[in-house]
């Protein structure tokens, strides 16, 4: 649920239309040039895609483009064609841009996306060999490298001894990173020891540093723990953000305590804090798992009137649990709504839905639903469909 935010520094979002994008050139630029990130986003042969690459190693648009760069490495990691993917970033650390950390930041984690642990390592072990310096920015991706396939002795080995060895001093995101690392690993205790050294290096712990470590307490049902932990960040006057909040409403709607979880919810805006979808969802699940479904009502109704749209998560949820509860009119109603906007309930759904309305003699309303079930593009197969058409 939670995502660092040194993960976001190091990853660009490969978005279709974002690198699509990139591909106008200003009328002043190089038209000569343009076609190369063109002709790499089409291109579908390895050993083509490799050549052209390679071909445009000093071509600004392209080697600057970090969507054409990190899209072609995926593709060749795709294609296991690892050895071209060595190629290419060893020659790269060799041509001027080599020398700039946050163009060395970018090939070590191409390595590792690409699964190359040992290479992303040895590039920032080695940056200074080809005239770069290195700061807390590549120590934090070589460590986020790590995180991709977990390893706690090596990890535990990376933050003792390279700090000191290139003289790099650890900051928040470093800590961060390794705390949601351990915690993804299981070992909770030695996280929390992490943060502790985070203290005794100077630094607070920030809100991330907190809920990071609130949410896999509660996921490992040591909640005396987590609330622990969550009374200690406001004594602290770490305030906790929205993540936070969402953490702890989970957890109290997975233990049943969907009155508990409604009240945090209202008491958010009081902390000038704003609920989101992913809120009200959880609130609306938990009081329909708990037997409340016109409280679940009740949360929707009061979401509508303070001028929240539901999506598709909050659709089917209502749906859902609507017709479990047998509530086949309003659920009708949302239904057909929420198809009318090109958003479709899972396919088991809408065939209890479809049952529900027929054994109540509403064939109408039952096929109407089909009707836009078939509207859907890309269509449902005719496979999926089966059921729903053995129902009417």
């Amino acid at each position: 649920m939670l995502s660092l935010r040194p993960i976001r520094r190091f990853y660009p979002s490969l978005a279709t239309g974002v690198f699509a994008s990139t591909l106008h050139v200003p009328a002043e630029s190089n038209q000569e040039e343009a076609p190369a990130l063109v002709k790499l986003k089409s291109e579908r042969d390895p050993e083509k895609l490799f050549n052209l690459f390679k071909a445009n190693a000093t071509n600004h648009l392209v080697i600057e483009n970090r969507f054409a760069f990190q899209d072609t490495v995926s593709r060749l990691a795709g294609a296991r064609r690892f050895d071209f993917i060595e190629d290419l970033l060893e020659h790269q650390k060799t041509l001027p841009q080599g020398r700039r950390e946050g163009f060395i930041v970018r090939i070590i984690m191409l390595y590792g996306k690409a699964g190359m642990t040992k290479h992303a390592l040895d590039t920032f072990f080695s940056m200074d060999s080809y005239g770069c310096k290195r700061s807390v920015k590549s120590f934090n991706a070589a460590l986020r490298v790590l995180t991709l396939k977990p390893d706690l002795h090596t990890i535990q080995d990376f933050l003792l001894h390279a700090p000191s060895k290139y003289g790099v001093v650890m900051d928040a995101f470093s800590f961060n990173i390794a705390i949601k690392s351990v915690c993804d690993m299981g070992f909770l205790d030695k996280a929390s020891l992490v943060m502790k050294e985070m203290e005794k290096s100077g630094l607070k712990p920030d809100v991330v540093t907190y809920t990071t470590l609130i949410s896999a307490f509660y996921k490992h049902d040591r909640y005396v723990i987590g609330n622990g932990l969550w009374n200690h960040m406001v004594l602290k006057g770490c305030k906790p953000n929205l993540t936070t909040f969402n953490v702890r409403i989970q957890f109290l709607v997975n233990r049943g305590r969907a009155w508990d979880a409604n009240d945090l919810l209202m008491l958010m805006p009081k902390l000038q804090m704003e609920p989101d979808n992913v809120t009200y969802n959880m609130v609306i699940k938990g009081f329909f798992v708990a037997g409340f479904p016109e409280m679940a009502e009740r949360v929707y109704t009061a979401m509508h009137g303070k001028g929240y749209k539901p999506n598709v998560k909050i659709y089917q949820t209502m749906i859902h649990y609507l017709c479990k509860a047998g509530k086949f009119d309003l659920g009708y109603t949302m239904c057909k709504d929420c198809m009318r906007k090109k958003w479709y309930p899972n396919l088991d759904t809408v065939g209890v839905l479809v049952d529900g309305l027929v054994k109540k003699g509403q064939l109408d309303q039952a096929k109407l639903i089909m009707e836009l079930v078939h509207k859907r593009v890309p269509p449902f197969s005719s496979k999926q469909l089966i059921p729903l058409k053995s129902i009417l």
